[in-house]
């Protein structure tokens, strides 16, 4: 018997198609896919500038350094998210708070970062990274007021919410157009939205942050424009290009993503109508009316402590039941590489003990998904 995994790719025939096709170019990187494919992002984002790159993660980086941020500046984020953010802000030098998350949805609210100030008594904060976990957009206009009060720079790690949108005086904006964010990246690996295989996007509207992102992204390199052999380094920059052959897949996937976001939500309404009320032991996170969300995951939080049992209990039966579920995420101050022990963020602690994330992914049929609905009815019973 086959394993349900908790996400996988989609890939059909236009898909390779198009990546076959890339291989015969004269260019296979820096090449005019990867350029159409930025062009294309901008225009489905509605953002002034979109550029892609190797991975999330080196999205991540890129943001950081186009703003300037340097050592000893002060960066608030997520106390549960992938560990990438932090440890592009450790390798920058940046002083890092957490701020505690909601704890049946996992995301940092206005409340949150509000009480993280205080708690710390901060003054000068550079910027906050904002995560909508599992890709539900929620308090991106109300993180933008507090950036207005505060003066930082908002990042928002949207690695699960490509194709989200959240609505603002009857107006819906993607998550990536930066209307209420200075700069916002993705990530294009295979669980996610769509994927380039492994790759990542910034966008921003400002044009000096775009500037840096081009410089960072390729060596700090500046080419004269009328000779191509001459140039200048002017940033201490990486590699961190995405080829045309990784191109040609994500602008074929792109092709597809509202097909993608459609399939998704269907499996989302299907496992709430099966699970929301049956059982007061398992909670499904609720969200605003005013968000369309990519349904990148679908969240649920079992009281264990009421059951008897915990998580590693849960995800060893659904193993033996064949199917894979994950935890998005293990808080970050859990870690080895994490040294200050003197922490106490007890909305994180609650959702780590408690939220798992079911298998969600394009081509989970329906007869696939029933079988997990009715594992997990039969664990309480």
């Amino acid at each position: 018997m086959r394993f349900i995994p908790y996400g996988r790719q989609f890939l059909d025939a236009s898909d390779k198609k198009l990546v076959s096709n890339s291989i015969s170019n004269d260019l296979i990187t820096t090449g005019p896919i990867v350029t159409k494919f930025e062009i294309n992002l901008k225009k489905y984002l509605k953002c002034r500038y979109s550029y892609v790159c190797s991975s999330g993660t080196a999205a991540i980086h890129l943001a950081m350094l186009s703003l300037n941020l340097k050592k000893n500046d002060i960066i608030l984020m997520p106390a549960v998210n992938f560990i990438a953010s932090y440890n592009m802000a450790k390798n920058i030098g940046l002083k890092i708070y957490f701020v505690d998350v909601d704890e049946i949805n996992g995301q940092i609210t206005p409340k949150n970062v509000l009480e993280c100030i205080k708690k710390n008594s901060l003054k000068k904060i550079s910027a906050l990274i904002t995560m909508f976990n599992g890709g539900y957009p929620e308090n991106a206009k109300n993180f933008y007021d507090l950036k207005k009060k505060y003066n930082f720079f908002i990042i928002e790690d949207a690695c699960h919410a490509l194709g989200a949108e959240y609505k603002f005086r009857n107006n819906f904006f993607k998550v990536g157009s930066c209307k209420h964010a200075d700069i916002c990246t993705f990530s294009l690996h295979p669980l996610k939205t769509i994927t380039s295989g492994e790759g990542g996007v910034v966008t921003t509207n400002a044009s000096s942050i775009a500037k840096n992102i081009k410089l960072y992204r390729s060596h700090g390199i500046l080419r004269d424009k009328n000779k191509h052999w001459k140039y200048d380094v002017i940033k201490n920059g990486y590699n961190y290009r995405l080829s045309d052959i990784n191109s040609a897949l994500g602008l074929s996937q792109l092709n597809k993503i509202n097909f993608f976001l459609k399939k998704r939500k269907k499996i989302y309404l299907n496992y709430l109508n099966e699970l929301k009320n049956f059982s007061p032991n398992l909670i499904i996170p609720e969200y605003s009316k005013n968000i369309k969300p990519s349904y990148h995951l679908f969240i649920i939080n079992i009281i264990f402590k009421k059951l008897n049992k915990n998580k590693n209990h849960f995800m060893k039966y659904l193993i033996n039941n064949y199917i894979i579920a994950q935890q998005h995420y293990i808080p970050i101050y859990e870690f080895s590489i994490y040294k200050k022990k003197n922490y106490f963020y007890k909305a994180s602690k609650k959702y780590y003990e408690n939220a798992i994330s079911l298998p969600i992914y394009v081509d989970l049929d329906k007869k696939k998904q029933d079988k997990i609905i009715k594992i997990i009815k039969n664990y309480f019973d």
